[in-house]
């Protein structure tokens, strides 16, 4: 099961990284969290690591429709956005809300779950 919406693309980490916030900004979303993953692995386990960014993304005129239509809903909140380096190139992928909703069987949520995932899509799109 394809779980994420993802792309490659020629921009330097940082460069990617400012554009995938602006995007996410442009599309209503906040980041509520940001793990600097390559930091916390030297930190906690002294071993290298690539640049690695996890952002908590959340909408929060949809967060707040999802919680009211399925209180546990936090659970699966906010959406994660991942931009890192491989090999030198720069991904950004994010969760695809259908993929990660779809195991709580409420159609209401299905729906909020597709109007995020356009948004994330076109926030991936324009990177």
């Amino acid at each position: 099961m394809h779980y994420g919406i993802s792309k490659s693309t020629e921009y330097p980490f940082e460069e990617a990284l400012r554009r995938t916030k602006e995007a996410l900004a442009k599309e209503g979303f906040g980041a509520l969290t940001e793990i600097d993953v390559r930091s916390t692995m030297k930190k906690k386990l002294d071993v290298e690591f690539d640049n690695y960014v996890i952002l908590g993304a959340c909408n929060p005129p949809l967060a707040h429709q999802a919680l009211l239509s399925e209180r546990e809903i936090g659970l699966l909140l906010p959406c994660n956005v991942i931009v890192y380096e491989d090999e030198g190139k720069t991904h950004v992928s994010a969760i695809r809300p259908s993929v990660a909703m779809s195991m709580v069987e409420n159609p209401k949520l299905a729906e909020i779950a597709k109007t995020v995932e356009q948004k994330l899509e076109t926030v991936i799109g324009s990177i």
